[in-house]
């Protein structure tokens, strides 16, 4: 069995039912979701080995977040309860021409303050093929960029393949540095990224003309990337995109097919789903088809409410190879 290490933060989130706007609903749905987390929850749900490292606060509701984690199959025994709060994020869902909303309160949550200093690399890496990672928690805090980059410096002294979704978000960078003063770090040790042109251009600081310019410069500034993986979408309206993605190595270029999705239930998690079936096609396929296996993987994820991708290595390769459509399970 493969093992895989996850980092990042894992929030409670709170949706109006349905498709209500905050100030209509009188209740939220509760569900805990953190993008590198539910990366790890679709691996975990295929079979692999998943340990994350986040941070949760000692008290009943951080601990109900842990013990989801283990419902989804995530190893947590490296995850410490400390003084602190929980992150929270507010959705709003989002419908035929209405966009979805999301209110983060983050700030000073016990993972935002978290340095890892007590961390046992030797025991964390023990065995683990792979290390993923995103952009969104070296934004954080100044300690969870440290974290981020002692992680990735461990991982890489062991030889372990780490993927990196750089998943630039800009109301995230508060705590006084900009991304490109933490960002160029951390992608020299990351093999695989997930990224468009907007992410790079704001994690290096520089323009590009065309994702052809940002990949010729990638490949020559990063000597430890082996792949580089683009996700397209066309926003019809919130109910209805076409998504398709692209895997680059230095020499090659391998195209999914496009997805056209036009009944979306959900779009939070959609990257990550995306993301882990990128991992997993990475782990176990030739890159043409593991490119296909991942947007397979993001396209089945618009269907399945809450954060995280439940749903097998079947429907996904079914999807994949165009078996799936109009196909009643029996």
């Amino acid at each position: 069995m493969k093992k895989i290490v996850t980092l990042g933060e894992v929030m409670l989130r709170l949706s109006p039912p349905g498709y209500q706007r905050f100030f209509q609903t009188h209740s939220f749905e509760v569900e805990f979701g953190g993008s590198e987390a539910n990366v790890g929850a679709s691996l975990a749900y295929w079979g692999m080995h998943v340990a994350h490292l986040t941070a949760f606060p000692d008290h009943e509701i951080g601990w109900a977040a842990s013990g989801q984690l283990r419902k989804n199959g995530i190893d947590t025994k490296f995850i410490p309860h400390i003084p602190g709060r929980m992150g929270v994020y507010f959705l709003e869902q989002g419908a035929m021409q209405r966009s979805s909303q999301v209110i983060y309160d983050r700030v000073n949550s016990a993972f935002a303050n978290f340095d890892g200093s007590a961390y046992n690399w030797d025991e964390i890496f023990d065995g683990v093929a792979w290390f993923h990672w995103s952009g969104i928690t070296p934004a954080l805090s100044a300690k969870c960029a440290e974290l981020t980059l002692r992680s990735l410096q461990e991982a890489r002294r062991r030889g372990i393949t780490v993927s990196g979704d750089l998943n630039y978000r800009s109301n995230l960078w508060q705590f006084g540095k900009e991304p490109h003063e933490v960002m160029p770090e951390l992608m020299k040790l990351t093999n695989v990224i997930i990224a468009g042109s907007r992410d790079f251009k704001q994690c290096l600081n520089e323009d590009f003309k065309s994702f052809t310019e940002v990949r010729k410069m990638a490949f020559e500034r990063f000597p430890e990337l082996e792949y580089i993986v683009k996700t397209d979408r066309i926003s019809h309206s919130s109910s209805n995109n076409t998504i398709s993605a692209t895997l680059y190595s230095n020499k090659k270029t391998y195209s999914s097919k496009a997805y056209e999705l036009t009944h979306i239930v959900d779009r939070v998690g959609t990257g990550d789903a995306f993301a882990g079936g990128l991992i997993y096609g990475l782990l176990h396929f030739k890159p043409k088809e593991a490119i296909e296996f991942a947007m397979a993987a993001g396209a089945i994820k618009h269907s399945v409410p809450g954060d995280i991708l439940l749903c097998s290595l079947q429907e996904i390769h079914e999807l994949a190879s165009g078996e799936a459509v109009g196909k009643i399970k029996r």
